[in-house]
């Protein structure tokens, strides 16, 4: 989904991140499914901690939805409001905005969308971004659709409205033949649960079995929570029909070859979620084994920048043979909707979030280990934090490759003039952050520790890696019509 207005940052910590998507859960066969839904969303909150939605269908009560600001935890669990969200089949959707407006207006832009068409209500939950939104919402609403958000997303709907199959699951699949980009999609009607990826598989999407009813999930770990069984991917291109009766798949789009999104691996998903047949948390300690044996440092501890850089770390000290510590400390409950009242608190900044663990720290060379530089502001905090702590040197390793190149399939990224690596070399990036050194993983060894032994394929990659590369799996229609430009070929 892009941005069409200028991000939201609640706090200066998330400024210097890349933003997750979005999360969607969905069941069926399962009285009071709405409840499960909360919790799949609850384990997904990491992946978008803006909004919340859930929509049920109950034979009595018909299709209900409810579309909360905040965490999951603050809104879904309260009986007041599950009460109203009865029935044996549910979506929902736990969202981060890319594209829309943000902030207390926007509840119209919360997913998942709902429709009454002509074969029924329909409702659709997506994770990605339409990368050709704005062509297709032009087309629409010159043939007379009346769009109620300023989502990519609704497009969806609207596309659905005007198809002539014969069937919602039909609809669907001629709505998204039309679309480009990357989306992994749960969908329902009455009875049927409706789960699709797209055809390079950008965003993942996992099938999951618990008594009599399926699950759909964008990762694993939702559905431990709830303790379903993992049955298996939903693979790229493929859709998957799920009903009280069983599975039907299909396939309705052009076959390509897979190009997952490698940060998945290296950020997005949650540690203990599996993709693509691994352990996310055993291939980010991988990453870091790999940045230990192309970037070794003399030095006396290596400390993560809590959470994301922990597993990475761990593989740095382990390969390495360089003691592991806690050096800097998160502070649990300090989340991303943290009031700043006065001006003297917002300049703390980072301090709100981490702090150091001086006694470890002082008078040592310590390596820091985090998961990316986007603008690099962070980083320098972070490292202002430890030197004023005592530290006599210290050395950034990064669990990825230079961020080069903003994401159009549905992650909120800055423009590319405000990523630090498209505008500095290695070595400027090191005299920018003031660090002893500072080094990347490659993009060879981030595709060893994704199990790609052989490191990147230069001329079909296995992953969409476009963030490093520069190389596009599809092209960002909306954004080249506005100037946007390509790497040129090599």
């Amino acid at each position: 989904m892009l941005s069409q207005t200028e991000p939201f940052y609640p706090h200066p910590f998330d400024n210097d991140k890349m933003k997750e998507e979005c999360g969607v859960f969905g069941i069926v066969g399962l009285q009071e499914a709405a409840n499960f839904v909360a919790l799949g969303l609850h384990a997904l909150q990491h992946r978008g901690q803006e909004a919340g939605g859930i929509v049920s269908y109950d034979r009595d009560a018909g299709f209900n939805n409810a579309r909360r600001f905040g965490y999951v935890r603050d809104n879904f669990t309260k009986e007041s409001l599950m009460s109203t969200l009865p029935g044996a089949i549910s979506i929902g959707h736990v969202r981060y905005s890319t594209s829309g407006s943000k902030g207390a207006t926007a509840i119209r832009d919360v997913q998942p969308f709902f429709g009454e068409f002509a074969l029924g209500g329909c409702a659709v939950a997506h994770n990605g971004n339409l990368t050709n939104a704005l062509v297709l919402r032009k087309e629409l609403i010159a043939a007379g659709s009346i769009f109620q958000s300023s989502s990519d997303s609704e497009c969806i709907m609207h596309l659905i409205a005007r198809s002539f199959q014969s069937s919602l699951p039909e609809r669907l699949k001629d709505a998204l033949r039309r679309v480009e980009g990357a989306f992994s999609v749960v969908a329902m009607t009455r009875s049927k649960l409706i789960g699709v990826r797209d055809a390079l598989g950008v965003r993942p999407l996992v099938l999951g079995k618990i008594g009599d009813g399926w699950v759909l999930s964008s990762e694993t770990c939702a559905l431990d929570i709830i303790g379903a069984e993992f049955i298996r991917e939903i693979e790229p291109g493929e859709m998957v029909i799920c009903t009280e009766n069983g599975i039907e798949s299909s396939y309705p789009f052009e076959r390509k070859a897979p190009r997952p999104c490698i940060f998945e691996r290296v950020y997005f998903s949650r540690p203990d979620s599996i993709l693509g047949g691994q352990s996310i948390y055993e291939t980010r300690r991988l990453i870091g084994v790999e940045l230990a044996k192309e970037s070794p440092v003399d030095a006396d501890i290596v400390c993560p920048v809590p959470d994301s850089g922990t597993p990475a770390a761990i593989g740095y000290s382990q390969e390495s043979g360089i003691p592991y510590a806690m050096g800097i400390i998160r502070n649990q409950y300090m989340g991303r909707t943290f009031i700043e009242p006065t001006e003297q608190i917002r300049n703390m900044g980072v301090r709100l979030k981490l702090n150091v663990n001086r006694a470890l720290i002082k008078g040592k060379r310590v390596i820091l280990v985090d998961d990316s530089v986007v603008r690099g502001t962070t980083s320098r905090k972070i490292k202002e934090m430890i030197l004023d702590a005592g530290a006599a040197e210290v050395h950034f390793r990064i669990a990825s490759p230079p961020t080069a190149w903003p994401c159009f399939y549905g992650v909120d990224t800055p423009e590319r003039e405000q990523l630090l690596a498209a505008t500095m070399s290695a070595e400027e990036m090191r005299e920018h952050l003031s660090v002893a050194s500072l080094k990347f993983v490659s993009l060879d060894g981030l595709y060893r520790a994704c199990g790609v032994p052989k490191g990147r394929n230069k001329t079909t990659p296995e992953y969409c890696d476009a963030c490093f590369s520069g190389q596009y799996p599809v092209d960002p229609t909306d954004r080249m019509a506005a100037g946007f430009k390509l790497m040129e070929p090599v």
